[in-house]
């Protein structure tokens, strides 16, 4: 029931397409293969991504690395695999090199998904538009993201019961959302951005236009998300001056009395909204509890 209200409330999901992959370009990485991939999400709509493809035999676990926002538009995917932007930011790379496929595509609106420039512009077209059509951009998102997944559910290198998520800030956010809505992720990791819907609106933060969605306050909270997932472990990892990790012990509290069969890991740093070598080597050695073992 609270996952048919939920569905209802974020509106028309795009219908799916063939993937019909390609590649578009290929580079060795030394301990793997970076490629870039092409495939469809939408009739009409193709994606691009990079896909990591580490050099070992056999079948490997998976992971969807989703990019942070930092109100930077021109950087998405690029990011994460360490060819631009922050090195803090490069999770998708070290996943890689520690053994992991990974693919991290662009979220609608950033880099190659990006058409007006870095205004944001394209964000809020695409929010404005599917809203007054019925739909919203949470499930442009969410469908984009299931796309990905079965991208990599064909590849052979790939173990698909072992697929984990992580995420910083925005990918933060969608770490506590998308395991909501694909069994096939056992683990992911949400850094710096488990704030509420409750603490953003009472605290003035304000909510990101892929998490707008009318009428959610009255369905529940991020904790309810986490309440749906279904047989995945979280960790949420936290730090004490983010404002995006605010109310981050009451979350994991709320979430262990209320739904007691889910698994959820509480890891709080001191410090502001950051993934540092520490975070980050945590919750590497985390995924590698769940889908390594």
């Amino acid at each position: 029931m609270k996952k048919r209200e939920l569905l209802k409330l974020l509106g028309d999901f795009p219908g799916k397409a063939a993937l019909e992959p390609v590649v578009l370009a290929e580079e060795d990485k030394g301990s793997y293969i970076q490629r870039k991939v092409e495939y469809a999400s939408e009739a009409g709509e193709r994606i691009s991504a990079y896909l990591l493809l580490p050099k070992h035999g056999g079948k490997l676990p998976a992971i969807f690395a989703h990019h942070q926002h930092a109100g930077n538009f021109e950087l998405g995917k690029s990011e994460v695999v360490g060819l631009a932007g922050d090195p803090d930011q490069c999770y998708a790379k070290e996943l890689a090199e520690r053994g992991y496929v990974v693919i991290a595509p662009d979220a609608i609106g950033f880099e190659e998904r990006n058409d007006t420039g870095n205004t944001g512009g394209t964000a809020y077209r695409e929010f404005t538009a599917r809203l007054v059509q019925g739909s919203s951009l949470n499930a442009k998102a969410v469908h984009d993201i299931t796309a990905a997944v079965d991208y990599l559910c064909t590849l052979p290198e790939v173990d698909a019961d072992r697929i984990g998520f992580i995420g910083h800030s925005y990918g933060g956010q969608m770490a506590l959302w998308y395991p909501a809505f694909d069994n096939r992720i056992r683990a992911t990791v949400s850094n710096c951005r488990c704030i509420s819907y409750a603490e953003s609106m009472e605290k003035d933060i304000g909510i990101q236009l892929e998490f707008a969605i009318p009428g959610i306050a009255g369905w529940g909270d991020i904790g309810d998300l986490v309440g749906l997932f279904d047989n995945c472990s979280t960790l949420i990892s936290a730090t004490t001056q983010d404002k995006y990790s605010f109310g981050a012990q009451a979350l994991a509290d709320y979430i262990r009395a209320s739904y007691p069969t889910q698994e959820v890991e509480l890891k709080i740093y001191e410090g502001g909204h950051v993934f540092t070598p520490e975070m980050r080597e945590y919750a590497y050695a985390w995924l590698d509890s769940r889908l390594k073992t």
